[in-house]
């Protein structure tokens, strides 16, 4: 039966119709937000999968070019493989709704969102994420919700909530706050150094905004909600728990797990599986849950000695971060490189710089963005975790770590007017125990600055953990969590910013939600935290931008001209400037408003094309001293290119203070001479002199 519910919210209608389209997903809500319209689906299968032991969760945004009147680029014509915007978007709806699904739940469950149309008032990655909510609330499938999300922008110091495109590029704030009826579960931010205390009134604000749409989703389940179906479990028996305990007590366990060394814990923990493997080989049902058996088992430990006696597997203090190390220059050649290392996570960036023609173009749904000038690329191999498996380019993990690191840089790079470059940072994971995405940031920075991009400051990341009991004021804060206090803890927490405020918020968490006090103490670990980077690791490797940029990298040089000369400097077919580039072995790139990029590695050659450009693009008038080329000789003189389809004539009379028999005597085709001009006739003519007494007047 179509039911249609609707609500203000930020100034705007939301509405949802429930039975409308979609009928046979397991939940469907057809949203409407000003114009923006998309199409959410929650499906389930009918049976768990086999031979697994996680949720398998599969959320969908699709972009179609339709709902901005747009037809797909390429020979082909139609919507091809996600966009990076899809894939953040998906997971950042992917990681607010995971938690509330049943952890022993192993049916296939798709959450699917298709943009059909873009009002630029109405983001339509906001209408997703609420609309998978919906549809995932009122279908059958177990589900502990429902969650709701809010964006927060910024501009002169304003908090706007849910703001426009156009806001929300150009404003000072980034944020988005997914809610369950009493917690935070979700923060994802970029900001343009934004204090502590503005971001955590920022953060409530969009806590606050939740709870009414919270309450409006709880309407529209009590009007048109299914029962939640039975599912089969594939929690781990109790029994098989004690029996592993009396095999494995657990001081023997906790021995195995703390160590500072993470090849050796893995070894502890294979050599314990073995032994149970052995103890088991009669028991088919049993091994099979023996690999989600022995993690639990391992969780439990590491969970217990953190929350209870404040012990860390490698013998940290609950705020002590791990060694730290940082070069640059590591890699010949690049126009910058910089490796950090923490523990045993090491980040190698490189950094490369290309002129502004070479930034990336996007075909997206935000007709206001059609590239970017700054890439950040994050790639992890399998070695450095110590596996096997081929590479299949980058998936969701690798886009979403590249991306958190390169919104954390944005805010301090210099403009283009300052540095006319397209930039590109590559961070190679030569080895990973935990966060590295920080890693990332920290030598992403250092590698600008190697480069000579002038960033305004030093940017440093960090992650805080979190281990829960039983009430909420029972948790324990962990500065710079490795992998295994992520996999066993309850929440990655990752802030980069200066010294003056935060520029990237990412938290993950594997529970129902965080209370203030402990988003709070999160915010304020990072920051002390990213300090000591950067005062006691970082700054002593690199401490400011190098003044220019290296030797192998391009030289860019820019100058304005007339807009309404442009045609002259590209000539007919591109044949002027084709031939500028051809001798000097520079790119040229020239803009609509009169902007001209000259970008080479020859500084002199640089020189030279803009010269070139120059003389093209300025009447020559009397008296103006001139470089050009001997281009003809006739009996009664020299004719002289001064710039491409401009020349002019130097008599005879004129070569020199004496008396000249034959022009050749004085000037050859090819030579290079510096003349006067001495005349510019009505027919645009132009005379020139290369006597001396003319060219010292």
């Amino acid at each position: 039966m179509y039911k249609s519910f609707s609500m203000e919210l930020a100034g705007r209608t939301l509405t949802v119709d429930v039975g409308r389209v979609a009928k046979q997903a397991n939940g469907a809500a057809f949203m409407h937000y000003g114009e923006t319209v998309v199409l959410s689906t929650a499906t389930a299968s009918d049976k768990p999968r086999d031979g697994i032991d996680f949720f398998p969760l599969s959320v969908e945004y699709e972009e179609k070019l339709y709902a901005v009147g747009k037809i797909p680029g390429g020979f082909n014509k139609r919507e091809g493989k996600a966009s990076e915007n899809a894939i953040l978007t998906s997971r950042v709806i992917d990681r607010p709704m995971r938690p509330l699904f049943p952890k022993d739940y192993r049916n296939d469950v798709t959450l699917n969102n298709m943009v059909m149309s873009v009002d630029p008032e109405c983001r339509p990655e906001l209408v997703a994420m609420l609309g998978s909510s919906i549809a995932a609330s009122i279908s059958d499938i177990p589900f502990d919700g429902p969650c709701a999300t809010t964006q927060v922008g910024m501009i002169d110091g304003e908090l706007i909530l849910n703001p426009t495109q156009e806001q929300w590029k150009n404003g000072d704030l980034n944020l988005t706050v997914a809610s369950t009826k009493e917690k935070v579960i979700m923060i994802e931010a970029g900001a343009n150094e934004i204090p502590d205390s503005k971001m955590i009134e920022a953060i409530y604000k969009a806590h606050d905004v939740n709870q009414t749409i919270i309450a409006f989703i709880e309407e529209i389940v009590a009007e048109t909600g299914r029962a939640k179906h039975e599912y089969t479990s594939c929690a781990v028996p109790e029994e098989l728990f004690e029996e592993i305990k009396k095999l494995v007590p657990p001081e023997k366990m906790e021995e195995a797990v703390f160590t500072d060394d993470k090849q050796t814990r893995e070894e502890n923990i294979r050599v314990i599986t073995e032994k149970l493997e052995e103890a088991f080989a009669e028991n088919e049902d049993w091994l099979a849950l023996l690999g989600e058996a022995v993690y639990q088992y391992e969780k439990k430990t590491v969970r217990k000695m953190i929350l209870k006696d404040h012990k860390r597997p490698d013998g940290r203090e609950i705020t002590q971060i791990r060694p730290l190390s940082a070069e640059i220059d590591l890699i010949p050649r690049v126009h910058g490189s910089a490796m950090f290392t923490r523990g045993q996570t090491q980040i190698c960036n490189v950094c490369t710089l290309a002129p502004l023609s070479e930034q990336q173009r996007l075909d997206g749904l935000d007709e206001n963005e059609v590239s970017k000038r700054y890439m950040h690329h994050y790639n992890f191999p399998s070695y450095s975790v110590g596996e096997t498996k081929p590479s299949r380019g980058p998936g969701r993990r690798e886009i979403g770590h590249g991306a958190l690191a390169e919104r954390a840089l944005i805010p301090v790079l210099p403009s283009e007017a300052e540095f006319p470059y397209a930039i590109r940072t590559v961070s190679e994971t030569f080895e990973s125990n935990g966060s590295t995405s920080m890693a990332s940031t920290c030598a992403s920075c250092m590698s600008l600055m190697a480069a000579g991009v002038p960033i305004k400051k030093m940017v440093a990341g960090i992650s805080c953990g979190l281990v829960t009991g039983e009430t909420d004021d029972d948790f324990v804060l962990l500065t710079d969590i490795q992998g295994l206090e992520d996999f066993f803890g309850d929440m990655d927490f990752k802030v980069t910013g200066t010294a003056d405020g935060i520029t990237a918020i990412q938290m993950d968490i594997k529970i129902h939600g965080l209370t203030r006090p402990i988003v709070e103490g999160a915010i304020a670990r990072c920051r002390e935290a990213r300090m000591f980077i950067m005062d006691t690791c970082m700054k002593p490797a690199i401490s400011q931008p190098r003044p220019e940029v290296g030797k192998f990298a391009p030289k860019i040089e820019q100058i304005m001209i007339d807009p309404q000369k442009i045609g002259d400097v590209v000539g007919k077919q591109g044949k002027v400037i084709n031939k500028i580039i051809e001798e000097t072995g520079v790119k040229i790139d020239i803009e609509d408003d009169g902007s001209v990029s000259v970008c080479g590695t020859d500084r002199e050659m640089i020189g030279r094309a803009i010269r070139i450009i120059k003389s093209i693009v300025t009447d020559i008038e009397v008296g103006q001293v001139l470089t050009g080329k001997v281009a003809r000789i006739m009996n009664f003189g020299a004719f002289v290119e001064l710039a491409p389809n401009k020349d002019g004539m130097i008599h005879i009379s004129k070569l020199s203070d004496k008396r000249v028999a034959k022009v050749e005597d004085v000037v050859n085709i090819g030579d290079e001479v510096t003349v006067k001009v001495i005349e510019v006739d009505k027919m645009g003519r132009v005379n020139l002199s290369m006597k001396p007494g003319d060219l010292a007047e």
